[in-house]
Order: C-alpha cells, then sequence, then structure tokens
C-alpha cells in the first residue's frame, strides 16, 4: 500500500523583475549549504552525539540576563512593512524559489534535526550547535526588511508555514526553538514601530540571531489568548508587567521577549529584553516538545520604558495587531503539525507494508488500510486550510475563519493522527524503539501552542 504524501501548498510570490527577491535572495542562502552531508557540512555530528543534560533534567531558575547589549534607536520615521500581494486566485503549488526553500530546510531537518531529537527529548533541551547554526539556514533573513539589511520585500506567510513544515518533518521539539526567533521577527516587521525596528530587527538580519520569543500562553486551566491574566500598569516611566507567561522556548538562553498582556482591559503586546529587573525564567517541561526546552517566564514587577508597548500605539490598534500576531500563529502550529504528522505518515505506511502477519502484510487488512487513509485525507485537509490562511495573510485579506478552522483541525485531528500512527505501530509504538511515540506527545502540544511561531 502507497500513498501520497507530496505537499500540495499554495500560492506563489510573486516578484517584479527589477526588485531584489526576498525569497530569491534567501534561497541562495539556502543553496549554500545543501549537500549530501549536511551533518558535516555544518559539524555536528560529534554535538548530535553528546547533548548535555546536566541543567535541563533537573530544572533551572534563573534570573534574565541577555548576553548582547541592544542599542535602542530613536524612532521618529515610518516603519518599514513588508508589502502585500494581490494575485487574485488560489494556486495550490509553490512556486520554484518557495519549492527550492521547502526542500532545502526539509533536507537539514532530516538530516540534523531528526537524528538529535531522541537525546534532545531526553535532555529536555536542544543542542547549542544546532541552535547557534541554524541562522545560517537565513530563516529569519527573509522577514526582516531590506531597509535594516534583511531580505523581504514582500509578506512571506506562505514561504514562513512551508519552511514551518519542512523543519518539524525533522523534529518539532528541536523546529519550535529554531523558528521562534523568525517569529519575533515577523511581528516587529509587521506591527514595530520605526524606533523598535531600527533597535531590534538589524539583529535578526545577520547569522549571530538572538534566541526570543513570542510569548502568549500563560499556565491556567482552559487558558484564552484573548483574556489574559498578565497585566501591565502604567507608571511614570512606562508600563509595570506582572504575572507568569509559559510554553516559552529555550526559556533559559533566550535574550528578548515579546510578551503579551493585559492594558487597560484589552490585550497588547511589550518588548521586554530578558536582563530586565524583576524578570525570572524557569523550567516548565511536559509530555511533547520537551527538546524545545519549555520555560515559564516570572514578571514581578517588570519596569518596561513606554517605547516597549509593541509599535508605540495603545486600544484599538494594539488590540488588533495582538489579534492578527494570535492567529498567525495559530496558523503556524497547524503548519509544524502538518510537518509532524507528514513524518507520522511517510513512517507508519513502510511500516505497515513490511509487517507481515498472518502470512502477509498488515496493510492488506481493511481496518489497517482505512486508518492510514484517513491519516492522508487529514493531513491533506489541514495542510489546505493552514495553507489557504497563510495566502489570505499574505494578500492582506481577512483570514479569521481559516486560522480558526487549522486551529479546530490541529487539536481534533492532529491529535487523531498521531494516535492512529502509535495504534499502527501496536506494542513498537508504545516504545521509544521508534519516534512515533515522540511525534505522538509532540502533535498535542500543537493543539495548546499559543505564540511562538508568528508566520
Amino acid at each position: 500500500m502507497t500513498t501520497n504524501t507530496e505537499p500540495r501548498d499554495t500560492s506563489s510570490v510573486g516578484n517584479a523583475p527589477h526588485k531584489r527577491s526576498a525569497i530569491g535572495t534567501a534561497m541562495r542562502v539556502l543553496t549554500a549549504i545543501t549537500g549530501s552531508d549536511l551533518a558535516e557540512k555544518y559539524g555536528l555530528r560529534e554535538p548530535i552525539n553528546r547533548v548535555a543534560y546536566e541543567a535541563t533534567k533537573t530544572g533551572f531558575k534563573t534570573l534574565g540576563a541577555a548576553n548582547r547589549a541592544f542599542t535602542q534607536v530613536a524612532g521618529g520615521g515610518k516603519p518599514q512593512r513588508p508589502a502585500t500581494s494581490s494575485k487574485g486566485f488560489f494556486n495550490l503549488n509553490p512556486d520554484d524559489e518557495q519549492a527550492m526553500i521547502a526542500e532545502t530546510v526539509k533536507d537539514f531537518s532530516t538530516e540534523i534535526l531528526r537524528p538529535a531529537a531522541y537525546d534532545a527529548d531526553n535532555a529536555a533541551t536542544a543542542p547549542e550547535d544546532i541552535l547557534k547554526r541554524s541562522a545560517e539556514l537565513g530563516i529569519t533573513m527573509i522577514n526582516v526588511p531590506e531597509e535594516l539589511d534583511g531580505a523581504a520585500t514582500d509578506r512571506n506567510v506562505v514561504t514562513n508555514a512551508l519552511v514551518a513544515e519542512a523543519m518539524a518533518y525533522g523534529d518539532m521539539g528541536l523546529a519550535v526553538p529554531l523558528l521562534a526567533p523568525s517569529g519575533v521577527a515577523t511581528t516587529l516587521a509587521n506591527f514595530g514601530s520605526d524606533g523598535q525596528q531600527r533597535t531590534y530587527l538589524p539583529d535578526y538580519a545577520g547569522e549571530n540571531v538572538p534566541t526570543s520569543a513570542v510569548v502568549i500562553a500563560e499556565p491556567r486551566p482552559l487558558f484564552d489568548a484573548f483574556a489574559l491574566q498578565t497585566k501591565a500598569t502604567r507608571a511614570p516611566s512606562g508600563y509595570r508587567l506582572n504575572g507568569v507567561k509559559s510554553f516559552v522556548p529555550a526559556a533559559g538562553s533566550s535574550e528578548l521577549f515579546i510578551v503579551g498582556a493585559q492594558l487597560d482591559g484589552r490585550p497588547a503586546l511589550f518588548i521586554v529584553e530578558s536582563d530586565t529587573k524583576g524578570l525570572s525564567v524557569e523550567a516548565d517541561p511536559g509530555m511533547g516538545l520537551r527538546a524545545a526546552g519549555m520555560g515559564r517566564l516570572i514578571l514581578d514587577d517588570v519596569s518596561v520604558p513606554a517605547t516597549a508597548l509593541l509599535g508605540e500605539v495603545e486600544g484599538d490598534e494594539a488590540a488588533a495587531a495582538y489579534r492578527d500576531v494570535v492567529r498567525l500563529s495559530r496558523l503556524g502550529w497547524s503548519a509544524l503539525a502538518v510537518g509532524t504528522a507528514t513524518a507520522m505518515l511517510d513512517y507508519v505506511v513502510p511500516y505497515v507494508n513490511e509487517r507481515e502477519a498472518f502470512g502477509e502484510p498488515i496493510s492488506n487488512r481493511q481496518a489497517v488500510a482505512f486508518m492510514v487513509a484517513n491519516m492522508a485525507t487529514e493531513i491533506d485537509g489541514l495542510r489546505l486550510v493552514t495553507l489557504r490562511g497563510a495566502s489570505r495573510a499574505e494578500q492582506g485579506l481577512s483570514f479569521a475563519r481559516e486560522a480558526a478552522l487549522a486551529r479546530k483541525l490541529t487539536i481534533d485531528k492532529g491529535l487523531q493522527i498521531g494516535l492512529d500512527g502509535v495504534q499502527l505501530l501496536g506494542g513498537h509504538g508504545f516504545t521509544k524503539e521508534h519516534p512515533v511515540e515522540r511525534w505522538y506527545r509532540d502533535l498535542r502540544g500543537a493543539g495548546i501552542g499559543e505564540g511562538v511561531i508568528v508566520l
């Protein structure tokens, strides 16, 4: 039994011949790392084989301490915004450049991330060398405007979705901390003020990208991203933040956070550097996404200047930016779920074809064949809804419906695909000998993730 798992994705990005293509630039960066042996190219064989266990296995608690100083730049000019493009049609195929980027990232994720995933999951942290060298992929650069040393001329929401899917195909737990800085760059590019962009975005255009994340989630049952318990109050010097945030990848080494908090009864986003007084981080490993090194961000009377409010705007405009960030993040988590679910499908198909019972492959049994067919069908449905939402967001159209549908499918169908993958392997699916149990746990995490992966 075989199944077609080739992605059929959405809209190509049209670029004028006389303008430098953001995706073309990224493609040239990406093709520089292709080759028959990415691990040797990156010098990562040894780091993959020796993931450190000490600190995160027992948990950590640290005061925030950035290892770089962000030089505040006064704004006043017009922020740089990636342009939206109206294509007038819904194309189910990526263009050549998008396909090249997705293929290269998929090569990286399968040859570098997947071999490291087992140890990283056990250690509840990502290998430091992988985190450092992932910036060479250029994933973050394509979301920084050209005027700030990046490569973005247009919004690249679809491309970001394809990258997230390809990265999660190798391992979702490792993909999350690698993609989180790109979410910060996207948020600053789309909603930051001129001063905020000039202060932070140039660092996201190089190879030494700050470890950072957009932090929305809070550690409480029935969490509602639009009813935050983290509060922002006005102070003479700006704002004071109080609360606890969760689901923070690479929390112990992060240098910058964009934090969601309630201001005057409405949600808003604040830029917080990790060395800010009153901010501390503690480990918070969970059932899934353990390789992401998840932690909690504790905000105890954290004082930030007035310029820390994203976009330096309040009221309806701040709430609208927050809403779009949440929706883009939900599409991002759905794209991750598609990648991991596809990896699950590609793993179980050969297994059920080769595994024999009563003298024949178990794929000959209708119950098995139907289960695999349902997995493939649901993956295609989730992929198309996610990419349709990404396509509409890229064109500046409303994508609220698609983001909600993608979220619902990720919660229901993503988890079911993970469960079916474990079930199809029988007793083997329950052991760590096969990666399906880890993928099942990660898919559960994709259904509750908020923030972090912002397309």
